[in-house]
């Protein structure tokens, strides 16, 4: 077949370019997974490249999964032996194969959020720290930045600026040596390790530099600074970088992605050829010159044009509802009028909203109507409680060593070891260093701690039966273990006589149908590749399209998906700007305003912009102020529904214009209401004299550390470390200080 068949120019420019660095700006819609496959394809067709000497990273298994699919399509067996997955997945990959030198065994488990949530609250226990006063889930975000930003423990001690710093690094080193005792990583470390491996060993590293010969890089904008290292390493003897991505989609900086990465490619790659894909192929004229107007306003972007050969389409529709029901009540009804007259399935349909708990009105809306509808980031498969404590198991009897999953399993099912038991053997565990497997064994053999009789003969049969499911591990079937794991453990019993067993069991039989993929692999090599597959399924892979099913579902977990039509609701300041973002000097509003430019041009037909008078939320109930992104939206193209006065088309009227004599109908000028909140937040105050080093009072975030001050423009940017909170970035004229002693 003709690899360039069907591309437009700009796409077959960016499949042509072999040689050297380039950096590929996709818009929404513009092919990107097609370009990145095409492009693969010529390499091993046209060029005479092997397959092995090309890697493909993706940031989720279902975009590795579609370009897998399309590189089959293209190539045909071949396509086996390109490295396509997701960072996690090749780092993984990479550290069962060279991992030792950092310490690391084949048969390491990689621990979930759960898993690290469990360990630090077991260090903050070891280290004499009450978790009341210092919050495990902001520790372990804490140590996720700083493995983001490559710093090991010590590299964090040395930044140190204040108590809290302290503490995390303690606790961040105590954390790193319980991983080591228990042969385990988090999702950061697949990635610093690799790093640290490539770093102390440029032999291993030469090893996967000449392999690859090219690397192609997607949804570039979403790297932080471990991957960035990461991508230049494996690039740097060859230089054939290719990576894909648009800046103006840049929306993970809570996950600490960095966009400077992409914005600051062509002063990293100077003779980086630079293709622009813009051409649209998803959605209609009228959202993309809808979305241009909202995301144009930013400053931290790469001036694109996105144009598209479709049809106008329908207008933006923009809804005002009273409150939160009244606004799902909307969605409800607009969704049964297609459905009955446009043609369009209820599959078609996504609801997108800011925070969580906003699905509460809408998925109440549902229910009473009857419409089906799958809630993406409630409790995911992989997170409820009888696969959780499943796959424990399995992961014990691969990793002994693994103290989290077992102190999570040694009670279930009930077996005589309560808390106290497991307290006293996890704490004689720690003082003569040991793992809790071998404390076990210390009891089972007449040592460890000074257990009666009763509790020493309970502990003693769970080690005993842990020991002969390990044995049994080597010699069966991936399925037949779990079988005999439901059956030695007793915990196929327990999970049935529960009040909701039946359903327990159907998910625990669903995870039995996964592994039976390894079933065909020899007795021994299953565990691994199955354990190591469902450790990195994200929210996105399981996601599925059901024709009568409507999706609900944040912004955030909506990028890479697309629908025919897409409803945000909550258009409002303080939830969409959040309120956070109003704190900030800039960079997270403009990622708000990315944020709702990924929800727009997610929709190939219809957008609906939702807003309500009043919102109930949080416990309060209060009067909204539309976003203020709504001033962007071009007015020709917006038509008006819900309360009185607001269905009429306002063609050619600018949005700012018309937004006040439509909330008149309402009682309510919210034009000059956000008009008074704007002039409040731009009245500068008076700056403060702060010097690194000074404590200062934040009427939010409380009282913290100031580690760095930067100039920008006439003001100061200030970075302060907040007790409890973590590192901020304020305006030094916005933001609510106080200097104290």
């Amino acid at each position: 077949m003709d690899i360039l068949a069907g591309l437009n120019p700009a796409q077959k420019e960016a499949v042509q370019h072999i040689e050297g660095p380039i950096l590929i700006l996709a818009g929404p819609g513009s092919g990107k997974t097609r370009v990145i496959t095409h492009r693969i394809a010529y390499l091993v067709k046209t060029t005479g490249i092997s397959p092995r000497r090309i890697m493909a990273v993706t940031f989720t298994n279902k975009a590795a999964r579609e370009m897998k699919e399309r590189l089959q399509k293209l190539l045909g067996k071949v396509a086996e032996n390109v490295t396509a997955g997701t960072f996690h997945a090749i780092c993984a990959r990479i550290l069962r194969q060279d991992g030792k030198p950092v310490g690391l065994d084949t048969n390491f488990v990689i621990y979930d959020e759960d898993d690290q949530q469990s360990l630090v609250k077991q260090c903050l226990q070891d280290l004499d720290l009450d978790p009341r006063q210092y919050n495990p889930q902001k520790i372990r975000n804490a140590i996720s930045y700083a493995k983001s930003q490559h710093l090991t423990p010590a590299g964090l001690a040395s930044q140190n600026s204040g108590f809290w710093d302290e503490v995390i690094s303690r606790v961040y080193e105590r954390y790193q040596e319980q991983l080591g005792q228990s042969n385990a990583v988090d999702f950061d470390d697949l990635l610093m390790k690799v790093v640290q491996l490539f770093e102390k060993h440029p032999e291993i590293l030469e090893k996967y530099q000449s392999r690859y010969l090219h690397l192609l890089v997607d949804e570039f904008q979403d790297t932080n600074i471990t991957q960035y290292k990461l991508i230049r390493m494996l690039g740097g003897q060859h230089r054939n970088v290719c990576v894909v991505g648009d800046p103006d989609q840049s929306i993970y900086s809570w996950r600490f992605a960095d966009i400077r990465n992409i914005l600051s490619f062509e002063k990293d790659y100077p003779d980086a050829r630079v293709i622009v894909l813009e051409q649209n192929y998803r959605s209609t004229k009228n959202i993309l010159e809808a979305a241009s107007g909202i995301i144009s306003a930013n400053k931290k972007r790469k001036q694109k044009k996105l144009w598209t050969a479709n049809t106008e389409g329908t207008p933006i529709y923009v809804v005002k509802e009273y409150d939160e029901q009244s606004e799902a009540q909307f969605v409800v009804n607009e969704i049964l009028r297609l459905t009955s007259s446009d043609g369009i399935k209820p599959g078609d349909c996504v609801v997108m909203y800011r925070t969580n708990a906003q699905s509460r009105a809408v998925e109440e809306a549902f229910m009473r109507y009857g419409i089906k509808y799958r809630l993406v980031g409630g409790t995911r498969f992989y997170q409820r409680r009888e696969i959780k404590d499943f796959i424990a198991y399995l992961r014990v009897i691969h990793n002994p060593f693994d103290n989290i999953s077992l102190a999570r399993i040694i009670k279930v099912p009930g077996r005589g070891i309560g808390p106290k038991t497991l307290s006293d053997l996890t704490n004689w565990a720690r003082d003569n260093n040991l793992s809790l497997f071998a404390a076990m064994k210390a009891v089972s053999e007449g040592g460890g701690p000074g257990f009666g009789s009763r509790i020493s003969a309970a502990v003693t049969g769970f080690y005993k039966m842990l020991n002969d499911l390990i044995v049994d591990s080597q010699q069966l079937s991936i399925v037949n273990l779990m079988d005999a794991v439901l059956e030695k453990s007793g915990y196929r019993d327990t999970i049935r006589e529960e009040d909701d067993g039946e359903e327990r069991w159907e998910n625990i039989l669903e995870l039995r149908t996964v592994a039976m993929d390894y079933d065909g692999l020899p007795p021994g090599e299953g565990l691994s590749p199955f354990l190591e597959q469902v450790s990195l399924v994200a929210d996105a892979d399981e996601i599925e399209n059901k024709e009568d099913t409507t999706t609900l579902i944040t912004l955030h977990q909506a990028k890479g998906l697309e629908f025919p039509v897409v409803f945000i609701v909550g258009m409002e300041e303080g939830l969409l700007p959040h309120r956070r973002s109003m704190e900030d000097g800039g960079d997270e509003l403009e990622e708000e305003r990315r944020l709702c430019y990924v929800g727009i041009t997610r929709a190939e037909k219809h957008v609906y912009l939702l807003h309500t008078a009043r919102r109930s939320i949080y416990g309060a109930s209060s009067e909204s102020i539309p976003s203020r992104f709504f001033d962007d939206l071009p007015g020709h193209l917006i038509e008006r529904k819900g309360l009185p006065g607001a269905r009429k088309h306002l063609a050619g009227r600018s949005e700012s214009r018309t937004r006040q004599r439509y909330d008149e109908d309402s009682g309510i000028n919210i034009a000059d209401l956000l008009a008074q909140k704007r002039q409040a937040q731009q009245q500068p105050r008076e700056m403060i004299a702060v010097n690194p080093g000074d404590r200062v009072r934040h009427t939010k975030f409380g009282e913290g550390q100031v580690i760095g001050i930067k100039p920008t423009g006439q003001d100061k940017e200030v970075i302060v470390a907040f007790e409890g909170v973590g590192v901020k970035k304020l305006l030094l004229s916005m933001a609510p200080l106080e200097k104290i002693p």
